[in-house]
């Protein structure tokens, strides 16, 4: 719902938001009750002690305090059960309740502050038993008191007057241009310095430059655009996430019509493309896993790793490979032999250098594929995050290529570092020269599975038997003539749902539109759908069937809004939508459509079973094209499928089981 305004701004927090805070607040405070009241009820009568006098008006008003909490609270957490997440209306007396229970923090500061100095005066000489209850109480207002604070402030939106007051249609305000002009320049350039300064906190532990502010300004930009036309707060995107995972899988396990299966069947000759380009992609895919280093080696072997990379990590460094970057005690370049299974002297350059837009890369000899191979590792780092965060679109200009289009801005960049690197500083001629008859293979996973295909796509014209294999790509990365271009010499590989390949700003406008339409549509309370949604991702079972005012309404209507979806957009003033308008018409479109690279093959499961401590997944490949891929899927294995370790097994058992297959 719309984030709740109080004290004149908005918060970050809805109206429903105190569902289970505060039954939670209730349960400690009733517990907290009935134990003081005990507590007094034994020792009545026997406060005869030095400061018991203290003590007894202490206990009472305690008592008294605690009950006008427990019952504000009680009225607070009931009305936040009323109504939706877009019906707001039964919930309109909540604020006053919300003072109400804020005011009474006051006496009980006072009192927790009382509290502490009766505990703390040496003359007291009471039983020992109340004394360690006194200083439990006062211990526990002050935890709660503490957590309050936190709370406040994580629910604290830095936009929350500019929107209370800009972009509310409750005051009528006709401007003249000019002051409809700086008043949407001073909310957006207000917006997007908060969003800076989040990131720049976020970002706090790494060295910044000019290239660091560059990227803080532009992510902040892109974050600011994508966040101010809504009204959600964060409760209710989770909502909207589970209410569209149970959608997604109820439309998953309806039966499929026969057309659809069969139009999946391929032919021989397209099976036997995909048997070769797996058994290649399941190959390479170790030197795209062996980019990450010793992480990775040490996530994927986490009981054996260091005890097998000690003695080549006290070894010394060799002095045959040209390494650039730091590697102390050499574990980066013994994970990397380890994983690959290589020589030394088959690693021709190796780069653990890492900047935003320089990220790390080796050029090595696979002596059984015949090829040189250049790794580019992944995200693995704050500089890399924000490589990937940096989408906005840049034209990539190359000679002799007609398909020249966007590309996602900060992987360009990236690709252009080890573009340079690889032909300015001579790298790919040592290559050449020590294996001329080689062919050029570039492969990369993540970040890097999308750097290597711009990378492939400059180093075309100068090799052109150039393969690249890129591992769960980012999908907003080159535009659709560019991406029909690579279907020639770049095969992306996809797991499951995986995030990461479905992410680009279209499909993330998409995901928006989807979750504001399920959520306003949704005739649940929001505790409802958060308490059944947690115990389906945890316990599985059947999707629940939330009702929705979608049902009954017929084809036609549901092309229209509805009046709760329009409640959860952010409103503006008639003069601000009209100077939005001319600035769109004279704009290009915010968000170009950007596709995956190359062919793309799809491996989902086909089946699974679990045992005791592992569980056995048989996988399924075919090829797929950039449409599929144009929605986000809301799934708890939309971060796994993303995983390296993940792709490489899944490439490796259907490998292993299409080599099976042949051998019969």
């Amino acid at each position: 719902m719309p984030g709740l305004v109080v004290f004149g701004r908005r918060w970050a927090i809805g109206s429903d938001d105190f569902v289970l805070p505060g039954a939670f607040e209730l349960f400690v405070r009733l517990a907290w009750w009935v134990g003081i009241l005990a507590l007094y009820t034994v020792h009545k009568g026997q406060f005869n002690c030095p400061g018991g006098g203290l003590l007894h008006s202490y206990l009472l008003v305690l008592l008294i305090l605690l009950a006008s909490i427990v019952c504000a609270l009680s009225a607070l957490v009931y009305i936040s059960m009323q109504g939706t997440i877009s019906n707001p209306g039964p919930r309109k007396s909540l604020p006053k309740l919300l003072y109400t229970r804020l005011f009474l923090y006051l006496p009980e500061f006072i009192w927790a502050v009382v509290g502490a100095v009766w505990v703390s005066d040496s003359s007291v000489h009471c039983e020992k038993t109340v004394i360690n209850v006194i200083i439990g109480t006062v211990i526990a207002s002050w935890i709660i008191i503490i957590f309050t604070i936190i709370g406040v402030l994580i629910v604290f939106d830095p936009l929350g007057g500019k929107k209370t007051f800009y972009l509310t249609d409750s005051v009528n305000r006709n401007l003249e241009s000019s002051q409809s002009g700086q008043l949407l320049y001073n909310v957006k350039n207000t917006a997007t310095r908060v969003w800076e300064k989040r990131i720049r906190l976020l970002c706090c532990c790494i060295v910044q430059d000019d290239d660091h502010r560059v990227a803080f300004t532009s992510i902040a930009e892109l974050f600011r655009t994508y966040f101010s036309d809504t009204d959600l707060v964060p409760s209710d995107i989770a909502a909207g996430l589970i209410l569209l995972h149970q959608e997604q899988d109820k439309m998953e396990s309806c039966p499929k019509e026969p057309e659809e299966v069969l139009c999946h069947s391929p032919s021989s000759r397209v099976t036997d493309d995909l048997d070769i380009e797996l058994e290649n992609a399941a190959h390479y895919m170790l030197f795209a896993a062996a980019a990450y280093g010793w992480p990775y080696y040490i996530y994927t072997n986490p009981f054996t790793a260091l005890c097998k990379l000690n003695g080549d990590c006290c070894g010394n460094r060799p002095t045959d490979s040209d390494i650039t970057g730091s590697d102390r005690h050499n574990f980066h370049f013994g994970s990397i032999l380890k994983i690959t299974g290589l020589q030394y002297r088959d690693f021709i350059h190796i780069s653990f250098h890492n900047k935003i837009y320089e990220i790390p890369f080796f050029v090595a000899l696979d002596h059984k594929k015949e090829a040189i191979v250049v790794a580019v590792r992944g995200t693995l780092s704050f500089e890399d995050i924000l490589t990937d965060l940096s989408a906005d679109c840049e034209d990539l200009t190359l000679e002799d290529v007609l398909e020249n289009g966007f590309v996602h801005k900060g992987i360009t960049q990236a690709a252009n570092y080890i573009y340079r690197k690889l032909i300015n500083d001579g790298i790919l001629n040592q290559a050449f020269t020590v294996a001329p008859e080689y062919k050029l293979v570039i492969v990369g996973h993540s970040l890097g599975g999308g750097t290597a295909s711009i990378l492939a796509v400059m180093l075309r014209n100068s090799f052109p038997t150039l393969r690249c294999y890129a591992f769960s790509p980012p999908g907003g990365l080159l535009s659709r003539s560019l991406a029909d271009y690579t279907k020639h010499f770049i095969v992306s590989v996809i797991v499951g749902k995986d995030l990461v390949a479905r992410l680009s700003m279209p499909n993330m406008e998409d995901l928006k539109r989807r979750i504001v339409r399920i959520v306003a549509n949704c005739n649940r309370p929001k505790y409802q759908i958060l308490l059944r949604g947690c115990w389906y991702e945890v316990f599985g079972g059947d999707p629940d069937n939330f009702p929705t005012e979608l049902d009954g309404r017929n084809q036609d209507a549901l092309t229209q809004p509805l009046l709760a979806e329009e409640s959860l957009m952010v409103r503006r003033s008639s003069s601000y939508n009209a100077l939005e308008d001319e600035l769109r018409s004279n704009s290009p479109p915010q968000y170009p459509h950007l596709y995956l690279p190359g062919r793309i093959i799809h491996i989902v499961e086909e089946s699974s079973s679990r045992r005791l401590c592992s569980s056995d997944i048989k996988y399924a490949a075919r090829w797929s094209n950039e449409t599929a891929f144009s929605s986000i899927l809301i799934s708890p294995k939309m971060i796994t499928d993303h995983m390296p370790d993940v792709v490489l097994k899944a490439l490796n058992s259907l490998s292993r089981e299409r080599g099976s297959c042949v051998s019969c």
